[in-house]
């Protein structure tokens, strides 16, 4: 594994939200955690869980630790299971982490392609693709079994493999984007993929037009900028929601709500807000939400997961998470111009699917 050396800092430079000696320590943070074998938990001695292990990776890259990153998704190819899934927590141990929850989520199963794809532009390294494009094909294969008639993805297996039809907005939004950068590792090796292609479109469909396909966990401020930050909304659409939604989730000073009415801001939500607002074209917004979650910042360069702004005020729960560091760094590398990562959150480049026509007739290639 690689340490953060003088220097790793410099892409990741932003005026009023991270110094180069602030980055640094916030990347050797993550270091510190990941174990040799790869494997990133939220931090030493708790569980590891697919999404956010690939979160901090693409921040590891975004970072220029190449190596580390390689090192986490060599971690997923080893432990995927023989259906192309991941269970959805393992936890953490020194002898290596073991499943401690077994059912499998789609959400989780997909994200992969998104930091395969966002460590290949980053390095141009074709042995890596050579390696993880079976991992990425398999693991799409398993969420798309999941696909209902309507384009929503159920949420999960259980661990029995008993599938769990309803479907999660957010989720879903993240599949969407997932399945956009499936598509791009797909152009790249020169295997098209139409199944894919047809899946995206009608999930696409489904963000943008069929909240009643979803559960509604509208309380949420992910269900809010997910969609937007997914890619499945855009442009006065995108605009709209975030209009709406705005006074409901953000606290000004302190970030941005979990869920409401809960006096709780954190950390990994707010740096999600300002990464869809940068997609969105609003990097002045995206600059106040980030200088907003300042005082979540540990001296170690960690962040905590959250603040309770009531009562005792206090952060809670009372952990320092790789992936809320994680999200920081993307969004500071995306407002910093960091190529690969704005290639995959800005997704200009990344295909859209083939969408459903309302009239039955041929659907139209994004």
């Amino acid at each position: 594994m690689s340490s953060a050396e003088p220097g790793r800092g410099e892409h990741l430079v932003l005026p009023g939200i991270l110094t180069e000696d602030q980055a640094i320590r916030t990347v050797a943070g993550i270091l510190a955690v990941q174990r040799p074998d790869g494997a990133i938990p939220w931090f030493r001695g708790h569980h590891l869980d697919p999404w956010d292990h690939v979160e901090a990776a693409m921040a590891l890259d975004a970072a220029g630790e190449h190596e580390a990153a390689a090192l986490a998704y060599a971690w997923l190819a080893a432990h995927q299971n023989d259906d192309g899934s991941w269970y959805a927590a393992y936890q953490d141990g020194e002898s290596g982490q073991l499943p401690c929850e077994k059912h499998r989520e789609t959400n989780f199963c997909a994200y992969p392609a998104v930091g395969v794809w966002h460590h290949y532009l980053a390095t141009g390294d074709d042995t890596f693709l050579d390696a993880m494009w079976p991992v990425v094909r398999s693991a799409t294969e398993y969420v798309l079994r999941l696909a209902r008639p309507g384009g929503q993805i159920g949420w999960k297996r259980e661990a029995d493999g008993t599938p769990v039809n309803d479907a999660l907005l957010t989720g879903c939004s993240s599949v969407y984007h997932a399945l956009r950068c499936a598509l791009a590792l797909a152009a790249e090796r020169e295997e098209p993929q139409p199944g894919w292609e047809l899946a995206a479109g009608a999930l696409g469909h489904a963000v943008r037009a069929h909240p009643e396909r979803f559960l509604d966990k509208s309380r949420y401020s992910m269900d809010w900028y997910y969609p937007v930050l997914g890619g499945a909304l855009t442009g006065a659409d995108a605009k709209s929601r975030i209009e709406e939604g705005w006074d409901t989730f953000v606290v000004p000073g302190l970030g941005v709500r979990c869920v409401v009415p809960n006096p709780w801001v954190t950390g990994g939500e707010s740096c999600e807000l300002a990464l869809a607002l940068w997609v969105m074209g609003e990097s002045g917004r995206a600059l106040d939400i980030l200088r907003s979650v300042r005082h979540l910042r540990d001296t170690d360069g960690m962040y905590w997961t959250g603040y309770v702004f009531e009562g005792d005020k206090a952060f809670w729960p009372r952990e320092r998470t790789t992936w809320t560091a994680a999200s920081l760094l993307l969004a500071v590398a995306a407002l910093g111009g960091d190529e690969a990562t704005t290639a995959v959150f800005g997704g200009e480049r990344l295909p859209r699917g083939i969408e459903p026509d309302c009239c039955g007739e041929n659907g139209r290639r994004g």
